[in-house]
């Protein structure tokens, strides 16, 4: 099959924890039976992205092409390809590029909690390789985890779908809080939120957002569509929502109180985490006793659930609010995203600023 030469890439060579990006060239395996090999036109820009490239979680390997909100059109597939061809329209699963497909796990297509789950990006592929992920001009993933983007998405405002779009998608749909009717709490107006509060909607439920200030509650009623708005530091707002939401998606990332938060939900309520603040928080344990709630985690989604959240925002047009970047604007655009200066995901326009790697064929 074709092969790419010398990928044309911005990531880090060698360990550096500044996260300072620089452009970067390597080789891509080359197209196997199985695989579809696509060129990259978009790449969100996740917080992710900047914690791996300061190794700030410690377990960052080098070199390192961030990258996994990928999207683009395939320019080749392998022999043994039923699903796709050249030219569709597609996208990777997220932080995600294989799994061992045969663990319990899998077969509750949950894939990305697999134990042998491989990251898109500083990962070690079957053969030994190193994954690099999407900052890059060109993308070979296995045809189990990719997905289809619908014809009437636009790939730069899909992109954040893989990531962002999902892990909030996912935990709504798994934890049964999809349900037209039922009130879900959406904590902070970011990447995750806006998505978030996105999702909610169209599956038809009431919404509110909960955030610090009141600064976003245009944002989020009049643009978004959110029902309510609710300020978490002022007492009277607070207390006149106790017990009133099914579900409540937490997507800050910040250190921050949860029993305020907790006391919001109905009986037998759920918190589901979704942001990862870089410091233990506080758990008060005795309202979930008292009202037999609980609190949960969710880190993205699996195969089949990715591409049911794409097709559900295929069928309610619904993007990310993005901000479109050059190729050379992306360290700039990450210490922005440090700052949350953003609304609300940045996006690199790979295919369009991004020097061309050429294409041989074999």
């Amino acid at each position: 099959m074709g092969k790419v030469l010398e990928i044309e890439a911005f990531g880090l060579a060698a360990k550096d924890e500044s996260g300072v990006l620089s452009p970067f060239r390597f080789s891509r395996r080359k197209t196997g039976e199985k695989d579809v090999r696509f060129k990259v036109l978009f790449c969100g820009i996740c917080h992710t992205d900047v914690c791996m490239a300061k190794n700030e979680w410690g377990f960052t390997t080098y070199p390192l092409v961030p990258g996994h909100e990928i999207v683009g059109v395939v320019t080749e597939v392998g022999a043994k390809v039923t699903k796709y061809k050249a030219g569709d329209k597609v996208g990777v699963v997220g932080y995600m590029v294989s799994s061992c497909r045969s663990c319990d796990i899998c077969n509750d297509d949950q894939e990305n909690y697999c134990p042998e789950m491989i990251i898109t990006s500083g990962g070690k592929y079957y053969d030994d390789t190193m994954t690099y992920g999407g900052y890059s001009d060109h993308m070979v993933c296995e045809e189990d985890y990719i997905i289809h983007i619908p014809e009437n998405l636009p790939l730069d405002a899909a992109a954040p779908l893989l990531c962002a779009g999902v892990t909030v998608y996912s935990p709504m749909k798994y934890h049964g809080l999809d349900k037209p009717g039922m009130h879900i709490g959406v904590v902070g107006l970011g990447g995750l939120g806006h998505v978030a509060v996105k999702f909610a909607k169209a599956m038809g439920t009431k919404v509110t957002v909960i955030s610090t200030s009141d600064r976003k509650r245009d944002e989020a009623i009049s643009r978004l569509g959110a029902d309510l708005f609710l300020v978490s530091h002022d007492p009277e707002q607070m207390k006149e929502a106790i017990g009133t939401m099914d579900g409540i998606i937490d997507t800050v990332s910040a250190t921050h109180p949860l029993l305020p938060i907790l006391g919001l939900l109905k009986y037998k309520g759920k918190l589901i985490m979704v942001g990862a603040p870089n410091k233990p928080l506080e758990l008060p344990v005795l309202p979930l006793i008292l009202g037999k709630k609980m609190v949960v985690g969710s880190m993205t989604g699996g195969i089949k659930g990715t591409q049911e959240m794409v097709d559900l925002a295929g069928k309610h047009n619904i993007t990310a609010d993005i901000e479109l970047i050059s190729a050379d604007y992306v360290n700039t655009a990450m210490e922005r995203l440090e700052k949350g200066d953003v609304r609300y995901r940045f996006v690199i326009d790979v295919g369009n600023t991004m020097k061309p790697t050429p294409y041989y064929k074999a």
